[in-house]
C-alpha cells in the first residue's frame, strides 16, 4: 500500500530516542529516495531536529553517486510527453512502451524540442526530407 504522507510516518521514527543515529540516517535516506529528493530547507530541518549534524555528510554525499538528495525545480520540469499508443497492436506479453521509443520516433521525425535536446539539430545540412539521416 502506497504511503500518502511519508513525512507523517517518518517523524515518529526520527524523534524516538531509542533508535540509533545510523537508523535515523537510513530512515531519512529512504524518505529521500522515495520522494526523489527533498528541499534544502527540509533536509536542514530534519538534520537539526534529529540532532545528527555531525553525521549529515553521510546523507549529503549521496549526491556524488548521482542520487538527487536536493530536488530542483528544473529536474521536475523535464517530463517527456508520451504518445497515445492505445490504438496500436501490442504483443500479448508487452505491458508498456519505453520512453526511449517515443524519443527515437520523435528524433526520426525531427520533432524533438531543441531546449530539451540541444545536441539534436532540427535539420542536418544533408537532410533532404526523406526520414532519418
Amino acid at each position: 500500500q502506497k504511503v500518502k504522507d511519508s513525512m507523517r510516518v517518518l517523524l515518529p521514527v526520527l524523534l524516538n530516542k531509542s533508535h540509533d543515529s545510523y537508523d535515523k540516517i537510513r530512515a531519512i535516506l529512504l524518505y529521500i529516495f522515495s520522494t526523489n529528493g527533498t528541499t534544502q530547507e527540509n533536509l536542514d530541518k530534519l538534520i537539526q531536529n534529529v540532532q545528527i549534524e555531525r553525521d549529515s555528510d553521510m546523507i549529503r554525499n549521496w549526491k556524488y553517486l548521482d542520487v538527487p538528495v536536493i530536488s530542483s525545480f528544473v529536474a521536475q520540469q523535464h517530463k517527456y510527453t508520451r504518445r497515445d499508443r492505445s490504438k496500436e497492436e501490442t504483443f500479448q506479453l508487452s505491458r508498456w512502451t519505453p520512453v526511449i521509443k517515443d524519443v527515437m520516433e520523435d528524433a526520426i521525425e525531427n520533432k524533438l524540442d531543441s531546449k530539451d535536446w540541444p545536441y539534436c539539430s532540427r535539420y542536418p545540412p544533408t537532410w533532404n526530407g526523406s526520414g532519418a539521416v
